[in-house]
């Protein structure tokens, strides 16, 4: 398998491979829609360009929007210098346009008229819905305190919904991709290293010589930098080792595929240390130069060896054995890659310590082909007064739980909204940006509790996701496309930034987050924070203090800066430095045992399926991003609907035929409202089932993505809490058949 082949299958898939063929181009070669049509992007006077970074996932690749001669938007293709995308987009990204032109779009503002689940609204202009917003957040400040209404965002607009919310007096400002994601790992790595990973992750897989995948879907979760690095390492020879129940698509590229038993993988990991010590095989010198608790580790793990891990996770112990030794030999040029959704079983951030544990015994951390040392550019603040101070801030909120918590939890917003969950507290407003809560947050019966509690529900949103039935006010979002937003700037080898710029006037009567957030700031009192007179004003401040213009990144997109933290690697004239209390790499943690947990990760059992039920799989498609791309007329056309894939000794058991028709009920007698094809396949473990994540739509307002499929969200009624940062583990459940229609009502 070489890496063209790789990329054509792991980022495409069926179908993906024509859209991305005819869509995207390189950037230096016409498309096969301009050979076809005889057009070129490099005619001037037929295209217009403009530059973007993307909105479909969290990735952000930068890109450029073409447009015709009718100033129509006809393409978006990758900005060739971005290290996002290297110039390549995925499916996803290219099917970008089919946001802007999807007639189910949110077109007006609207308020109110019925009862909350009801599709009952008025339309409003923007002034009325505003003004509308703006009393009640006064009204709730005064008689509860601004404290009480929290911000749930996810996506750019949240970075100046943030200012409007400290101006305000609230610190609530969640985002899912946290507790809901990837939350355990940062907290992890925080307490082995003294760092958190952030995003992009700082894996350096284009020089790794071994890379191993516990439960990361490289080539179906589409981190673009990620798989086009991993290509390149299988090209080279790179050994890939794939942990997983399921035959995922970088597992048909691995070396090794260990199908573990669900629910079973710290067992693996302490054997993998048990082994790795045991033998010799770690860097010796690097763990006595950096780390701290090595003896305590080593004691802990010697009943863990591969023969008691076989028991537990069914892998053959010299698969185990051998799988270490791979690592070995690569070091300290090897990756246990962290993943990006590690909210599992409710142990996740103990998990994720393995994983960081035997990284650092491989002596990967901030070295070559193993994790490097991230750069994150400053970008100076807009001026504006200082925040007034918070009555009571997230953290006060949450007292002593979730101790290792570094950001405000989403699911703790839920649990506070709902009277008697959080002493002394109750929150009374939510404004909800981009974040379909009602299929991202698990147990959805409580999120719609919670919000019926609210005084306010104001949901900010480009298309008419579940969650705008249950609003208050609905605040019709343009699409990135149409947009101005904040410089995207993440953490990379080397400091960069990217600029978004509308390719076109907003559709409909349909505006930015920042006019919105500015607009509400005038009417609440709040103007002084946002003293600016557009979007342009504010980018050019910033970027006129940072070596550019506003003029220069119209032109070129994407701007890179030198580094200058030092080299990209630890070495004699670039030494480690570790943020922790004993100033080295922690294997045994003092943070976690003073505060009660244990310093050492511990394998524990979890509950294993009733008999006629199995353990509930879920993950991504190269098509789709979360629930939010499933009515996207470009991806859904790739992609209408997800399968149950279902092992051929259960459809034997069954009797069931490929493409059957069915319906899943949980152990606690949730059911899909809405059937799913059945997918015979031995690539599942015979003890589980999977689906692809954001299928399954109640809003009959998305007329593409309505019942089709079925929802894991429907399924996720039980959730395991990890008590080190409150992650919201959803891996727990299980599910049976129904093989007749149960006639359940369909509520949006």
């Amino acid at each position: 398998m070489n890496r063209r082949n790789f990329i054509r299958i792991s980022t495409l898939g069926a179908g993906g491979a024509m859209l991305g063929g005819i869509m995207s181009g390189s950037g230096k070669e016409p498309s096969l829609l301009d050979r076809l049509t005889g057009k070129s992007p490099t005619d001037d006077f037929k295209y217009l360009r403009t530059p973007t970074y993307c909105e479909v996932c969290f990735w952000k690749c930068a890109g450029w929007v073409y447009k015709n001669d009718q100033g129509e938007i006809w393409k978006i293709i990758g900005n060739e210098i971005d290290p996002h995308c290297n110039g390549r987009l995925c499916p996803r990204g290219t099917g970008g346009v089919g946001m802007y032109y999807d007639q189910d779009r949110l077109k007006t503002p609207m308020i109110r008229t019925g009862e909350r689940g009801k599709q009952s609204f008025k339309r409003a202009s923007w002034d009325e819905a505003l003004d509308f917003v703006a009393k009640k957040l006064d009204h709730i400040g005064k008689k509860y305190g601004p404290e009480t209404v929290a911000l749930i965002t996810h996506g750019s607009g949240g970075k100046i919904l943030t200012t409007l919310m400290k101006a305000y007096g609230s610190d609530s400002i969640a985002g899912p991709s946290y507790a809901q994601c990837k939350g355990p790992r940062e907290a992890a790595f925080n307490l082995t290293f003294g760092a958190s990973l952030e995003s992009p992750e700082p894996t350096d897989i284009r020089n790794t010589k071994c890379l191993v995948l516990i439960g990361s879907h490289l080539g179906e979760n589409m981190h673009n930098t990620q798989v086009q690095e991993m290509a390149d390492a299988i090209d080279r020879g790179a050994c890939i080792i794939t942990v997983d129940p399921r035959f995922s698509t970088v597992a048909g590229k691995s070396k090794f595929w260990l199908p573990i038993k669900p629910a079973t993988d710290i067992a693996l990991l302490l054997a993998w240390m048990n082994v790795l010590i045991n033998n010799n095989w770690y860097d010796k010198e690097y763990i006595e130069k950096y780390a701290s608790g090595f003896d305590k580790l080593k004691d802990y793990i010697q009943p863990f060896t591969p023969e008691w891990a076989y028991g537990i996770t069914t892998i053959d112990p010299v698969k185990i054995h051998d799988t270490a030794k791979e690592m070995a030999n690569a070091a300290p040029a090897v990756i246990i890659h962290p993943g990006r959704h590690v909210t599992w079983y409710g142990d996740d951030t103990q998990r994720s310590r393995a994983i960081a544990i035997l990284n650092a015994l491989l002596g990967s951390w901030g070295r070559r082909g193993g994790f490097y040392l991230a750069e994150l550019k400053a970008i100076p603040e807009y001026p504006h007064p200082p925040f007034p101070p918070v009555n009571k801030s997230w953290r006060d909120i949450l007292g002593d739980q979730y101790p290792f918590a570094e950001l405000p939890l989403a699911n703790a917003i839920v649990d506070g909204s709902i009277p008697g969950r959080l002493k002394d507290f109750q929150y009374r407003g939510w404004i909800v940006n981009g974040s379909n809560l009602n299929m991202t947050m698990p147990d959805s019966r409580k999120t719609l509790e919670a919000i019926q509690n609210l005084e306010l529900l104001v949901v900010i949103d480009t298309m008419p996701m579940e969650i705008t039935g249950w609003a208050d006010v609905v605040l019709p979002e343009c699409t990135y496309l149409e947009r101005y937003d904040v410089l995207r700037n993440d953490h990379n080898r080397e400091p960069v930034i990217a600029l978004r710029m509308p390719a076109a006037e907003p559709k409909y009567d349909t505006k930015p987050d920042w006019w919105i957030a500015k607009e509400l700031a005038n009417k609440m009192g709040l103007g002084k924070y946002f003293d600016w007179k557009n979007i342009e004003e504010f980018l050019d401040y910033k970027l006129q203090r940072m070596g550019s213009s506003l003029k220069e990144m119209k032109k070129i997109g994407v701007k890179k800066y030198a580094r200058e933290g030092g080299d990209l690697y630890f070495s004699a004239e670039n030494p480690p430095t570790y943020d922790t209390p004993s100033g080295k790499i922690e294997l045994y943690s003092t943070q976690l045992e003073q505060a009660g947990f244990d310093p050492l990760p511990r394998y524990t059992t979890h509950e294993e399926p009733p008999e006629g039920y199995y353990r509930l799989n879920y993950g991504r498609t190269q098509s789709h991003t979360f629930s939010r791309t499933s009515n996207n007329p470009n991806l859904s056309a790739i992609m209408p609907e997800n399968a149950v894939w279902v092992n051929p000794k259960v459809a034997a058991n069954w009797q069931f035929k490929d493409g059957q028709d069915v319906w899943l009920k949980n152990q606690d007698g949730a059911i899909t409202p809405f059937p799913a094809k059945i997918r015979i396949t031995e690539r599942i473990r015979w003890d589980s089932v999977y689906i692809v994540h954001g299928f399954g739509h109640t809003s009959q307002l998305l007329s593409r993505a309505y019942g089709k499929g079925v929802s894991d969200a429907a399924l996720i009624t039980k959730v395991l809490i990890d008590p080190v940062m409150g992650g919201t583990g959803m891996r727990g459940n299980f599910v049976t058949f129904l093989t007749e229609n149960p006639d359940k009502e369909v509520k949006a």
